[in-house]
């Protein structure tokens, strides 16, 4: 093997995956990030009192972080503490109508049953299938690299294709199974983390449906923010190199390869190859030359963007009663908020949202007898992002939450922060300002999202959320994986 030295751009999980699977390899690896510390959306920050993670609040899939941490002979538990969260979530579907969604499978059979009579048995069926896509999708699929179609011609993949209903929508595929509209919702929900509508999701994505109900919702004990300690931690363990404030502003080419980066502090580095785990559309459309792209500016508009996300960071000081460690607030009509999400891009009037409240399993997020409040909104991404815009939304999500609640929320905010459109940009380079990449639609998915590698640039890679296998903590932590391998066998 040649030892190579590369250079990753971005500290976030695909950044910090292909960074320690390279070093692990025996290469010479320096981080190099915009921002002050790891984690990319997945940061945190402390204000009076009160730790918040930045973005990413739901742990699943552990199988993937258990896999990703035993490659390099450690387990999670050498980084941090697992807490299963039981009730998993609750779901509110209206004023004095909510469930809490249990760990037990056995008791989720009976929700079921209570509600749609011989839905349980249905259940069974509709999570044994979701079991095989799973066991399909993220121990096969999700871990090519997409250079190719001849990659899906794999014989246990193509035998069960018909298995894994690709061609149906995941919309469709529920109704198959259950009628009740709030079963429906219930269903429905985990690939809103997908980025779009369910009704142009491929039904291969229940598998998400297996990651929630059979494996579970946890929480790392302090936040999410561990996980990307213990990343880092072991990253430096092999030998991985972090320069933070070291925002890569241009390349340097010479013939088809980049001969060094540019830095924001005026230095520069020389590398043999690049892997961007930044934003791809900035890489490829704002550090390229022109004539080294791949893509288009009129191809990236025509993309169908996951949304991006109004979060609302609040510090309170009383604890609030009613809500869970995660709760979903489905008491308005989906259907008039997803077409202002992907059909028609506008703020919403009357959003879905989504509360955080991690202060009900970790003390430690907020000071004593008060609460840690994250808030989130899907919205669309590429919107006019205004002070007015986000105050009006915080107004009527304040006024529901307290109706909800039951108490008088907003005298008690000692701590308020916002983040949306602007600040995703700001921080991230965020293509539209979106929160959470590329939509999975059918004509988004495996080999036909972006590349990891540009033909043109025989050094540069790319990684994360923009490209395979798509969206999520999970995905990116296996895009790193991915595109580290790559490298490794490039000669």
């Amino acid at each position: 093997m040649t030892k190579k030295s590369v250079a990753v751009i971005g500290a976030g999980f695909a950044g910090l995956a292909a960074a320690t699977s390279l070093a692990d390899k025996g290469h010479d690896v320096t981080v190099y990030e915009k921002n002050s510390m790891a984690g990319g959306r997945a940061r945190e920050f402390e204000a009076e009192g009160f730790l918040f993670d930045m973005g990413p609040s739901w742990y699943w899939m552990p199988d993937v972080f258990e896999r990703y941490f035993e490659r390099f002979g450690k387990k999670v538990s050498d980084y941090y503490d697992l807490i299963r969260l039981d009730p998993s979530y609750r779901v509110v579907f209206g004023q004095n109508e909510h469930w809490d969604i249990p760990a037990s499978l056995d008791e989720f059979y009976a929700l079921f049953e209570s509600v749609e009579p011989g839905s349980s048995v249905k259940l069974k069926k509709f999570l044994k299938e979701a079991a095989y896509k799973y066991d399909v999708g993220i121990n096969k699929l999700v871990y090519k690299p997409g250079r190719s179609l001849r990659e899906l011609l794999d014989p246990e993949l193509f035998s069960g294709l018909l298995r894994l209903h690709v061609f149906s929508s995941i919309s469709s595929y529920i109704r198959k199974h259950f009628s009740d509209p709030r079963i429906i919702q219930l269903l429905e929900f985990p690939v809103l983390f997908l980025g779009a509508m369910p009704s142009d999701t491929p039904a291969l994505y229940s598998l998400m449906n297996y990651a929630d109900i059979a494996l579970g919702t946890w929480y790392p004990k302090g936040g999410m923010h561990r996980i990307v300690e213990g990343m880092k931690s072991l990253a430096e363990e092999k030998g991985v190199k972090f320069r933070f404030n070291s925002e890569v502003k241009s390349f340097q080419m010479e013939g088809n390869k980049i001969a060094a980066i540019s830095l924001s502090d005026g230095t520069s580095g020389k590398h043999d190859y690049i892997v961007a785990g930044a934003d791809y559309h900035h890489v490829e459309q704002h550090l390229l030359p022109k004539s080294y792209r791949k893509y288009s500016p009129e191809y990236w508009d025509s993309r169908k963007m996951a949304p991006s996300s109004l979060i609302f960071y609040l510090g309170v000081s009383k604890e609030l009663p009613n809500l869970l460690h995660h709760n979903l607030f489905f008491d308005r009509d989906f259907g008039v908020h997803a077409r202002l999400i992907y059909k028609e891009p506008a703020w919403p009037e009357e959003p879905l949202f989504y509360v955080c409240c991690t202060s009900k399993t970790d003390q430690s997020s907020a000071p004593e007898g008060m609460e840690n409040v994250f808030i989130l909104i899907p919205v669309a991404p590429g919107l006019e992002d205004t002070e007015k815009a986000r105050d009006k939304l915080y107004t009527h999500v304040m006024d529901r939450l307290e109706q909800h609640c039951g108490t008088d929320l907003r005298k008690n905010v000692v701590y308020k922060r916002s983040y949306a459109h602007r600040d995703f940009v700001s921080d991230y380079h965020a293509f539209k300002g979106n929160a959470y990449g590329l939509a999975n639609t059918l004509l988004q998915t495996a080999n036909l999202k972006p590349a990891i590698f540009n033909k043109k640039v025989r050094n540069l890679y790319f990684t994360g959320q923009l490209t395979v296998p798509g969206p999520g903590v999970p995905p990116s932590l296996i895009s790193g994986q991915v595109v580290a391998e790559e490298i490794d066998n490039a000669g």
